[in-house]
Parts: structure tokens; sequence; C-alpha cells
């Protein structure tokens, strides 16, 4: 089996959204990444950092899904990263209640020996400097290296965010992300400037209004399903990034045709994600459930016309 290597919060949130809220829950990119990607077939190991408060419990829900923990460290009396938020109505906005970085401030990442091989990195939502240290450990050189950030980088550590830009293959940015990041309102526009600093994969995420997928001149375009209830947005992106990233592990196959797949199943799992607070509906995910909605993506998108 291909390998995946995953870097990302494994932390708490807690989140309130117009349908209610939750106490500290299971959170963090690395966590959502993590339960994405295990949908596929292959070896998969998350890299990060949480504090003697963490469950066992939830080690355990990661472990039971065949996700390789060696590189999780647990700091004793430390405490875990925390992360607090109220989406508004529209549930595209929300505002930051509390952040405890905790035990994240002083992250060094340790890349377990058996990983130093992966085939694909996923260098989740962390500061620039902790994703090049996660390349600088790498023994060969991986067939793909993706990468997600936000403003926040791009407004406290731009030097450092271009620097791990050039060392990948794939960005992962949302619509706002892209225009701060190039300077460019045109989604096409900014994508190309993107691909000038490094990448030759760029990924733009429109939320409910699906994803694009830029290579030079050629674009691809996937839809979100359009869902009777979205019930918390928390992690979407993540869970798109482990879809994306772990269909791509899966198959071996890092061409511009197969990524218009992983960008689909990325889409797909997604689409579950937002169905309950958290983790919740991620965790209780079946096989059958998948298949089926990747169905339905395929019935909507999917037309014949004479040209």
């Amino acid at each position: 089996m291909n390998k995946l290597l995953i870097v990302g919060t494994v932390a708490f949130d807690a989140i309130e959204t117009p349908f209610g809220k939750t106490d500290k829950i299971l959170g963090g990119a690395g966590t959502y990444i993590g339960l994405s990607a295990s949908h596929f077939n292959l070896e998969s190991a998350i890299v990060s950092i949480v504090g003697e408060d963490f469950p066992q419990e939830y080690i355990n829900l990661l472990t039971d899904r065949n996700i390789d923990v060696s590189g999780l460290e647990v700091v004793k009396g430390g405490k875990t990263f925390f992360w607090s938020g109220r989406y508004h109505n529209d549930l595209n906005s929300r505002d930051t209640l509390d952040t405890q970085l905790n035990v994240l401030a002083d992250f060094q990442p340790k890349v377990p020996q058996n990983f130093k091989n992966a085939d694909v990195v996923m260098l989740g939502n962390l500061h620039p400097l902790v994703q090049s240290s996660v390349l600088d450990q790498m023994e060969a050189k991986p067939k793909l290296v993706v990468l997600d950030t936000m403003n926040f980088w791009m407004d406290c550590a731009m030097p450092e965010l271009l620097e791990v830009i050039k060392r990948v293959d794939v960005i992962t940015i949302n619509d706002e992300e892209a225009r701060q990041l190039s300077g460019e309102y045109s989604l096409v526009k900014a994508a190309a400037k993107i691909h000038a600093m490094g990448p030759k994969y760029v990924v733009i995420k429109k939320g409910e209004h699906g994803a694009l997928l830029f290579e030079g001149k050629q674009i691809f375009f996937a839809p979100a399903l359009p869902l009777e209830e979205v019930f918390d947005p928390t992690g979407a992106g993540d869970t798109f990034a482990g879809g994306f990233t772990g269909y791509i592990t899966q198959s071996g196959d890092i061409s511009f045709e197969n990524m218009k797949k992983g960008i689909i199943q990325g889409s797909n799992l997604a689409s579950f994600c937002v169905e309950k607070f958290g983790t919740e509906r991620m965790l209780r995910l079946e096989k059958q459930e998948v298949v089926s909605r990747l169905k339905q993506f395929k019935s909507l998108t999917h037309f014949d016309i004479e040209i």
C-alpha cells in the first residue's frame, strides 16, 4: 500500500452555529484529514502534538481506522490546542471566540522513521516553518506534496510561506485566500500567479460553491453537492483535503485527469462532514454511503450534448 503522511493539528474545538453549540469536542486539521483519508486503501500517519488532557479514547478513534499515531507527541502536563468559534447565519462567515495554542506553540514535528519515504505528504494548516521542517525530514522525495494554508500566515509569516510554497506540488486554499496571496481578484489570474510561485497544481475551494483545479491553462470545476441542511462547516476544507490526498495516494497517479477524480472524492467526503457537529458524521460514515453519494455527484454533473 502507498503511504500518506499527514501533518496538522489534533485539537479540541468548541463550536456554535445557528443550530446549537458544543462543549470541547475532537477537532483539528490533522484529525479531519486523517478520518477522511481513512476511507481509502493506504497507510497513513499523523504528525501532531497534544497535551496530557487529550483523552486516550480520541487517540483510539484514530488507531481504530488504521492511522499510525507514532508521530503524535503527548506532552506530559501540557494542554491541547483549543479553538472556539461562532458561525453566522449564512454559515460562510464566523467569529473566532478563543484560540489557545498551548503545546502547539512549541511544536517541533518528528516524522516517524517508516514514513520518511511517504508517497504523498499532506501539510495541513500550520506555521510555514513547521511545514518546511517536515519536508526537511523526508529521506526520499515524495511523489506529491500538498500544502494547505490560510490568510493568518499570509499576514504574519509571508516570507516563510513563500519559501515553503516553492517546495510543494499542490496548494489548496479558499477563494479569499487565493486573492490575498496573489493580489488578483480573478481566480484564473490568481491561480496563474500562484503557479509562478512554485506549485504545479492550484486548488481553490469555494465552500458551498465547489472547487476549482488549475494546471497551467487547464481548468476543472467540481460543484458542491446541494444539501438540504448544513449543520456545521468546521473541518469541511480539511475533510476535502483528506479525500483528495487519500484518493491520490491510493491510486498512485498524479496526472491532471486523476486529480479531477481526487477533487470529486474530496468534495464527496466534505459533503458528509457538514451534516453534524465536528467529527461526529465522519466517525459514523459507512462505505456504502460514500459510494451512494458519489453516484449522486456523477448524475449531478454528467450530461451528453451534441456539438
